[in-house]
């Protein structure tokens, strides 16, 4: 396909490609400034097929990006939040010699040349490669590890077309649409809508630093239609909309990933009509394969939606037999949007795969109307006395209770029910007994924790995700509630 910035830069060169606070460029201003670093970074010598990023969602690092595009390299996303022990195995994994960083990054790394952005040398203008392979990998990011090493999972040009041209036959998106980009453009939440902006030719606005206040004030004032949320950020910005605000009236949809929404949250939007969408994807299928229509929200709350136009689903048991409807299991997948690999690890994908069909390693089930719930990783899922006990759901629940405001569920062995259910919280004025009778109103006995423990801190990768195997492993040293 022809180069992606280029093409847009010639159909529609003096339509606004980006926006960072009172900054916007055009797609032409774009590609010239791409153009320019691309460069920029060429002079630097480097002639390895791939190069590292450090950035938050700045306007600097989203031309970087364009920059390196421009080159034909491949782009090694970097998790700022990490540990210089995590990017330095990520660096060394993904064979990388040249690592480039926006200036408030100041951690020294294993790595032969590191520069800011404000230090690339002057440079020669270039030609921009002409076309894009389908199958190139223009992006590597690497799993947050919950489990096991991080691994570099591969995104080609194709991923990100497939994902692109899913978002825009399910959510109807189109040129006039502009994105607000506060989820980092490091991971595939954030990625993806720098790419999809090039494709469907519509404004993203990147906003560096999540603050509800403030984008709250983009989201009234400004013409956004779509903006991408965790349900943390949501509920922040729910929380400061005062009573009878209305965002702009161009605004269609809050795109919901990272979890399901409750019924409270879901009417308070409602009230300020603000429609949201729950998704479901993963960094190996280049962002979201499955969507909630708003209008089926309140019915199927739980629900992440239908599979995307070009994904299929289905829910397998142990034997690899597809359940019927509303039976659980693991949840497979077929999608042009799935990564190639993981690199320099093929084995690990072919791993994962049977017959064409992805295991997305989610347990969940779907309804006979065809909706998919998720009910958690199937490694975390508790078999206790034949019952399956699911840490999300418990959590979930538990998440209601005052006073307490962290909760994580882990499994442990025992000799009658093969294993039970523990938590590890945090919180003010708990007790055991207050923490299991809140559990019995709201959840089956066997799904309530046996045992409470009190925690000082709080294990959560770079990307926030809850590493339960850290919580399990020290449990013998935290302190039991009474």
């Amino acid at each position: 396909m022809e180069n992606w910035l280029v093409k847009r830069a010639r159909l529609t060169p003096n339509r606004v490609a980006v926006s960072a606070g009172q900054q916007q460029l055009t797609f032409q201003e774009v590609a010239q400034a791409a153009n320019k670093l691309a460069g920029q970074i060429a002079a630097l010598g480097d002639d390895h097929p791939r190069v590292a990023v450090v950035t938050t969602n700045t306007l600097q690092g989203y031309l970087v990006i364009m920059g390196l595009q421009q080159l034909g390299k491949t782009i090694v996303f970097i998790n700022r939040r990490l540990s210089v022990s995590e990017i330095n195995f990520q660096l060394a994994d993904a064979e990388v010699s040249l690592l480039l960083t926006d200036d408030a990054y100041t951690e020294k790394l294993t790595v032969a040349q590191q520069v800011k952005f404000s230090e690339l040398p002057a440079g020669q203008a270039v030609t921009p490669v002409a076309t894009y392979p389908d199958e190139f990998v223009t992006s590597i990011m690497y799993t947050s590890g919950t489990t096991s090493q991080p691994k570099g999972v591969m995104q080609t040009y194709h991923n990100h077309w497939a994902s692109a041209m899913g978002s825009a036959l399910n959510l109807g998106l189109t040129h006039q649409d502009a994105w607000l980009v506060a989820v980092p453009i490091f991971h595939i939440s954030g990625f993806a809508i720098l790419m999809r902006s090039l494709l469907y030719g519509m404004r993203v606005a990147l906003v560096e630093k999540f603050d509800a206040h403030q984008i709250n004030a983009i989201l009234i004032h400004d013409t956004i239609t779509t903006m991408s949320v965790v349900p943390v950020m949501l509920k922040q910005l729910l929380a400061d909309l005062p009573e009878g605000a209305h965002y702009n009236s161009q605004f269609r949809a809050m795109l919901l990933g990272g979890g399901p929404t409750d019924r409270t949250t879901l009417h308070r939007a409602q009230a300020h009509h603000i429609p949201i969408i729950q998704s479901y994807g993963m960094t190996e299928t280049a962002s979201q394969v499955v969507a909630l229509d708003p209008a089926d929200a309140d019915e199927k709350l739980g629900s992440v939606g239908k599979p995307l136009f070009p994904v299929t689903l289905r829910v397998q048991d142990e034997q690899g037999q597809t359940v019927p409807a509303g039976t659980s299991g693991t949840v497979w997948l077929q999608s042009p949007t799935l990564t190639p690999g993981y690199f320099n690890r093929p084995e690990l994908l072919a791993k994962n795969m049977q017959a064409g069909w992805f295991n997305t390693e989610d347990y969940g089930y779907l309804d006979a109307a065809g909706f998919l719930y998720i009910q958690g990783r199937a490694g975390d899922m508790i078999s206790s006395g034949g019952e399956n006990i699911f840490p999300d759901e418990v959590e979930s629940v538990y998440a209601k209770m005052p006073g307490l405001d962290k909760i994580v569920v882990v499994g442990v062995p025992d000799d009658k029910w093969g294993r039970v259910p523990v938590a590890v919280v945090q919180g003010t004025a708990l007790s055991a007994a207050a923490l299991r009778q809140f559990g019995r109103e709201k959840l089956a006995h066997y799904k309530v924790p046996q045992r409470f423990y009190q925690a000082k801190d709080w294990h959560l990768t770079a990307s926030g995700k809850v590493q339960r195997r850290l919580f399990t492993a020290e449990l013998n040293q935290l302190q039991a509630l009474h």
